[in-house]
Parts: C-alpha cells; structure tokens; sequence
C-alpha cells in the first residue's frame, strides 16, 4: 500500500512538471519576429496549424497560423533562422494530451477499487465489517488438523465413548445403517469449568477424518439485527456441503439461553439466532451426515427446546476428575519436566480435592516457576506442596507482619481449629497449620480429606460446624473474648447451616422439607423466597440452634483437652507451621481418650437428642 501511494506521487508530480505553469501565446505576428530575431528554438506545427515549442531561453510559447494566409514564406524562414521544425497530427497530438492528463486520475481510481475490494475481503474474513458480516466465522480443521488425541485426555473413558462413537458414526456409517440406527444430531457437554470440554473438541477433531468446523457462541451475535441467524445459515450450509462433517461451538449458552419470561426477549437478535440455530438442527437432510458438538457449563440456562431428541440427543457429563484421574492428568502435564525422585504424584493428587484439569495444570506450572525462583531446573515435592498451598490459601506475604500480640491471637485461633479437628470423630485431618500471613489470612489451618466423598452425611457436617467454630471458642477460652478474625468462619458456619436446616431436611421441627435456595430458578425466574416468614423465622432458629450446638462442643472439646491447646498454641509461636503428623502425635493420645469417653457415653444413653439420633459425632 506505501508503494502504491508513492508511485502515484511520482506519477502526479511528474505531471505537474512536464506541463509548466508560464506558457507565451504568441501571435503569429509576435511568432514570425521572435522567429527573425532568432528567439526560438524549436516549432511543431499540426495539421490544424497549431504551433508549440520552445524559446531560446527556454521558456514554452504557443501560436496559431491563420490556415487561410496560405504563408509560403513562412517555411523557408524557420529554416533560415535554425528553428527545429517537427509536423504533428492533430488529432494524435489530442489524443496523446488527453491520455496524459487522465493518467493520474486512472491511476487514483484504481487504487480505490483495489483499496475497496481488499477491505471488503479483510472485513468479510475476520474483522466482522459490513461486506463479510453474515459469513460464518468457523475455523475449519480438514486435512490440518488439531495434534491432539484422545490418548492425550486422562481418564473420562465414558465419555470419550460417547463422543469418539459419534466420530465412528461419521467415518463408517455403512456400519449403522445396516442395523438400521441413526446417527446423534447433537452432543451436549456438560462440566465444570476447566474440566477439558474444548480439549474433549480439539481431541474429536484430531481424530475425526471429517472436516471440523470449531467457533464459540459469541461469534455468532453483533451489534445487527439478524447476523447472527445469516452466520447461522452460513455455518450449516458449509457443513453440508462438505459432509459428513462436525461442527463444534463452544459456549453454547451465549446464545441458546431460554426464551421467554427471564430470558433475551422476544425481539432480541440471540433469539433470532437461537430460532435459526433450532431451525437448521431440524432442517438437516436425512442423508446430510453433520453432527452438532456443543459444550457449556451453564446447561440450566438452555432452552428446553435446544435439548429435546432430534436437536441434542446426547448430553455428555465431564465432571472434575477423581483422584485416580487427577494422577493422570498430573502425569500427562509433567512431560518434559524433571520431576525428582521423591516427587508423587499419586500423593500430589490426594492433596487437591476438587481441582479441575486446567487447575492441575496451573499447579505444575506454579511448582516448575518455584523451582526457577531457587535456581532449579528439577521439581520437587516442595516445589509441588507451595504451588497448592498458593493455589489454595495464597501467595505467601512476607511484609504483612504481626503485632506481638497479634500473633499470639492467631495461634490461639488456628490452634483452635486444629485441635478441635484432631479431636473430632468424622472431621478430615488436618495437613498443615501455619500463623504466616497468606493471601487476605492472617493464618490458615488446612484440612485434606483421605478419601473423596460423594455423599455427606449429618455427622460429617455437624463436625464441619464444630471445626468451623474451634478458632472462636479457643479465643473465648484462652483470651477471654472473641475478635473479628472469626468473621470468615462465622460466614462459612451460618452458609452451612443453613442449607443443612433449609436444602437437606437436617431438622427436627422443619422437618424432611427441602425449600432449595432463594431467588429466580429455571422454572419460576421470577421467584423469591419459597416459602413463608414463619418458616424463615423457624429456619433462622434451627440455625442459630446449630450453631450454638457446634460452639458448645468446641468449647468442652478444648476446655477437656487444655493441655493440647496450650502445647498447639506454643509450637506456633515457635515454629509458625505444624504439620499433620506432628499435630497428630500432639493430639494423639487425647483422640483416643475422646472417643472412647463418646462411645461409652452413646452405649449408656436412654434418651438421645435428635442431632445425636441422626449420627452427631463429638463430645457431649
């Protein structure tokens, strides 16, 4: 383009130069004297009788010979003063002159179209102009495609039978047809963010021999009305043409979210897209082998008629990976990396309950940068142990430090919680204990379970509750009043309470009732609270009640161990960090007297109360 503008400078200076601006217009009385008193140089005559040349001195001059003077003295006398004389056509001489001055104007007008048409094509192709705007924006993997493989994906076996059989059924459908099965219109993945739904696509389109066209939700909706349902019609009709092909959209909620009360609005362009998006899933020819991949992690927000057979025949469930898969996946990110013999990394996945694919990922990476930051090219366990913890609980704060007094009310309370853990029958052990400021916590008591659970029971929760309230109630018992570093777990407390007493029936007087969260839900989107202000009254008690119930036991369970609690609280303000081995050898031999004294007391016992009834385990 920088050369195209420079060579039309050229062209139009140039121009400007071969025409100057002071030209002489003679006479032919003036032309015949400056001729005689030997002033002009050179002379073309037209046809027409037209004269231009130039002086001696170099200046442009212009005459007329009057045709009907018939001058035969005029010829002789250029000769005899030395004029050059050159003949011209007339109408070639216009011809030439008018080529010259159109020159630059051609020029400029072919650069505009030529600016015109590679604007449009950049406009059309990605940048989402006007020209191109209804095109489909779908990146189009067919012989280059993605090097991922399904080898390459950990655990999920099920589900990558589900997806991989609908690749089979486009590469041999020779097999399906002949047991007279027909083939999914659409798979629907479901899953948690960064539980590898789009690793899932790219693996499809590595292993399908079929063309993959791969977009989000998002590049089907503008600023315009009906755009997105033309990249709509777009999209389907590529597919087709070249079936049997997929067509992977990721982030399918940005446009299949529920029509209607609580949804876009019966005029919104997501609407329109989401109506020509069912329409096209309908549409599909009988023969027409294109399959629909869609991944979400807000499959409550979709359109009921998004999900019904004959548009999304399959849902596939990708949920965090168990542990078993955790150790895989934590395998497959090692590659390339040197791991040091005492790394484990069946060890590293027990110790991250909960964390997603793309979460294991971050935690390798955090461990390989740690190892950097001490001049290291091998990762070891230490290296893995901070990256979960600044994962978990945060960047470690060397500059938020603590006052004296400060840092003996942290002990108190993580010590606290840590005890009240050790001591209680159904809580998870405790890994690590530390009063080292981290993230916005001043300390932090981390538990790790042994074994995932799925299900929870009352027992396990009532503990939860007691734990939660273990750093309040050693406050109380050793500082003689409470501080506002109890507000996380007074907050954490209450939220578990009340979803024990509201969600899963864990009362006595509200009884087996489940009233489920407040506010809009898909079936009602203009819902508030479900129930009564008796009710919520009633709720408000149950929970207070509980929470009251947890506090008492922590208290009895720290004021029957105090010896414990003062050791845990000196170890502290020493070291900073306990682990859980060394609290357990702490606390070890108060556990075993704790439980014996509990199942002694359940043996005993006449008249339970009804949290105990339902399997509440601790002191009481």
């Amino acid at each position: 383009m920088l050369g195209l503008g420079c060579l039309l400078a050229v062209v139009v200076f140039f121009h400007a130069d071969v025409k100057p601006a002071a030209t002489v217009n003679f006479s032919y009385t003036g032309f015949v004297n400056e001729v005689s008193s030997n002033k002009v140089s050179t002379a073309t005559i037209t046809s027409a009788g037209a004269v231009s040349g130039k002086l001696v001195k170099g200046e442009a001059y212009t005459s007329q010979i009057p045709i009907a003077l018939d001058d035969t003295a005029l010829t002789p006398l250029l000769l005899d003063h030395k004029v050059q004389v050159t003949g011209t056509n007339a109408s070639a001489t216009s011809v030439l002159g008018l080529i010259e001055d159109l020159l630059p104007f051609v020029l400029i007008f072919g650069a505009l179209i030529w600016f015109y048409r590679r604007s449009r094509k950049q406009m059309g192709g990605g940048l989402g102009g006007i020209m191109g705007i209804g095109r489909s924006k779908a990146k189009v993997y067919d012989e280059d495609r993605p090097t991922t493989r399904f080898a390459d994906i950990a655990g999920y076996e099920g589900s990558k039978a589900e997806v991989m059989e609908v690749v089979d059924f486009l590469k041999y459908p020779q097999r399906y047809a002949a047991a007279g099965a027909v083939g999914p219109k659409g798979v629907l993945m479901v899953g948690p963010p960064g539980t590898g739904k789009t690793l899932m696509a790219r693996a499809v389109a590595g292993e399908a021999g079929v063309p993959f066209f791969a977009l989000s939700g998002s590049s089907f909706v503008e600023m315009f009305v009906g755009v997105g349902a033309s990249r709509v019609r777009d999209l389907f009709a590529d597919a087709r043409k070249r079936s049997p092909a997929i067509i992977f959209i990721d982030e399918i909620d940005a446009i299949g979210g529920r029509r209607g009360p609580g949804g876009f609005g019966s005029n919104d362009e997501r609407e329109q897209t989401l109506n020509q998006l069912l329409s096209e899933m309908d549409g599909f020819e009988p023969g027409a082998s294109v399959v629909v991949i869609a991944a979400t992690n807000r499959a409550e927000i979709l359109d009921t008629a998004l999900l019904r057979p004959g548009r999304f025949d399959r849902t596939v469930e990708i949920p965090l990976p168990n542990q078993v898969e955790r150790t895989a996946i934590l395998g497959i990110h090692g590659r390339g990396k040197k791991l040091a013999g005492g790394v484990d990394l069946d060890a590293v996945s027990r110790g991250t309950p909960g964390f997603s694919g793309a979460d294991l990922a971050n935690l390798v990476n955090e461990a390989a940068i740690n190892a950097v930051r001490d001049r290291r090219d091998i990762l070891t366990a230490a290296d893995f142990d901070a990256a979960r913890d600044r994962l978990l609980i945060g960047r470690r704060d060397a500059s938020n430090a603590l006052l004296p007094e400060e840092k003996h009310s942290v002990a108190v309370h993580e010590a606290g919680h840590a005890v009240v853990a050790a001591l209680s029958v159904n809580a998870d052990p405790v890994a690590k204990v530390t009063i080292l400021p981290r993230g916005a916590s001043l300390g932090v008591t981390e538990q790790l379970p042994i074994s995932e659970r799925h299900l929870y029971r009352q027992s396990y929760l009532t503990d939860s509750l007691t734990v939660r309230l273990g750093g309040r109630a050693a406050e109380i018992l050793v500082l003689g009043e409470p501080s506002t570093g109890a507000s996380n777990d007074l907050a954490g407390a209450t939220d578990l309470a009340t979803r024990m007493v509201r969600e899963w029936g864990f009362s006595i007087d509200i009884g087996p009732i489940g009233y489920g969260p407040e506010g809009p839900s898909r079936d009602n989107p203009f819902a508030g609270r479900p129930y009564a202000e008796e009710t919520q009254r009633a709720i408000d008690r149950e929970v207070a009640t509980l929470l009251r119930d947890a506090e008492s036991r922590a208290t009895k369970l720290l004021k029957d161990n105090r010896a414990t609690l003062d050791r845990v609280i000196e170890l502290l303000l020493d070291r900073e960090t306990i682990d859980g081995a060394e609290l357990a050898t702490i606390t070890g031999d108060a556990q075993a007297v704790e439980r014996e004294l509990v199942l002694l007391h359940r043996a005993v016992r006449r008249n339970p109360s009804p949290l105990a009834e339902w399997g509440a385990a601790g002191p009481i």
